[in-house]
């Protein structure tokens, strides 16, 4: 799932887990996306012959395919302590000191990462006859999968698509996660101001929670630290999590989270949905009338049962769908 999540692309990837690749790499079918989207990968312990019902490769071979480089380590815990006390570095992966001094260093934030993740043509998935219309920004298969599961028909748009355009009878906007600095996608950030003057249901996830505090007039910053991982705890906040639990109390959910922006200013007719329980960071907005919402998490891929599923059918209920 990491390894070919788009919000990675461009990035460096440490994993503190100390056995890897036990599970070998499954059908292209569960990937995220259509190919490893990491720079680099670093392990502690690389285990060579996966025990699996679905693997098919090993992940030594799916690597090596994909020509992306990987290292095994003898401590990446004390590498990501390193990484932990002086925040997100730029990084780069040398065979030797003679080929680190020659190789530049390069940074991904300077590129348009979106652009390089979207997809380049419009796609469909799913046959229900109302539609769901997805801004790539770098999308995670799962996130389609959960809105064809639930019988409606998914339409894939590049990045910088003008949907206010488009002769489709949307019944809801999807923006997607995805890499990088949303400050850079201007183009974006302009359509979905188009889509929310346009009053479409709109459902920001992970970049696109982001990009919709950009479009109606919050600010963004980046986080000294990331959040990533699999076990990151947002707290339900304010009237919305009175309309949502019985006690009327907060509720914690724990999340899937990679990303390294947030959300600063929340923006006017928004209040704050769900917050870190870790740094008290922004983790989503709801608008106080209309069926405008974000979230800074992967609500499609929960480490539990169930976990923040629900709000799938809690959007497309706010969006009369």
């Amino acid at each position: 799932e990491a390894l070919t999540d788009p919000s990675f692309c461009g990035q460096i990837l440490v994993l503190t887990y100390p056995l890897v690749g036990s599970y070998g790499v499954p059908d292209d079918s569960l990937w995220e996306s259509k190919k490893i989207q990491v720079a680099g990968l670093v392990v502690c312990g690389y285990i060579d012959t996966p025990s699996h019902h679905e693997s098919k490769i090993s992940l030594g071979e799916w690597l090596k395919k994909m020509r992306v480089p990987a290292l095994e380590i003898e401590d990446t815990r004390g590498l990501t302590l390193k990484l932990r006390e002086r925040g997100v570095m730029l990084g780069k992966i040398a065979l030797s000191s003679g080929d680190s001094k020659n190789l530049k260093l390069s940074d991904p934030n300077l590129r348009n990462l979106v652009a390089e993740v979207s997809t380049k043509k419009v796609l469909s998935f799913g046959e229900g006859k109302k539609i769901i219309g997805v801004l790539d920004c770098g999308v995670k298969q799962n996130i389609i999968r959960r809105f064809v599961d639930r019988g409606y028909k998914v339409m894939v748009f590049p990045w910088d698509t003008d949907l206010t355009k488009l002769k489709i009878n949307l019944g809801a906007v999807v923006i997607s996660n995805g890499p990088g600095d949303p400050a850079k996608i201007k183009k974006t950030i302009n359509n979905v101001r188009k889509i929310i003057d346009k009053k479409i249901p709109t459902l920001g996830i992970c970049l696109g929670n982001q990009i919709l505090a950009l479009a109606l007039g919050g600010t963004t910053y980046k986080l000294k630290f990331g959040h990533r991982s699999q076990n990151q705890p947002v707290v339900l906040s304010g009237q919305p999590a009175r309309l949502n639990s019985r006690s009327g109390g907060e509720k914690c959910y724990l999340t899937t989270q990679n990303h390294g922006f947030a959300v600063k200013k929340i923006p006017k007719g928004f209040q704050e949905w769900f917050y870190n329980a870790n740094d008290k960071t922004n983790e989503g907005i709801i608008h106080n009338e209309l069926p405008f919402m974000s979230v800074q998490f992967h609500p499609e891929s929960f480490p539990g049962p169930l976990d923040t599923d629900w709000l799938f059918d809690f959007f497309l209920k706010k969006a009369n769908l």
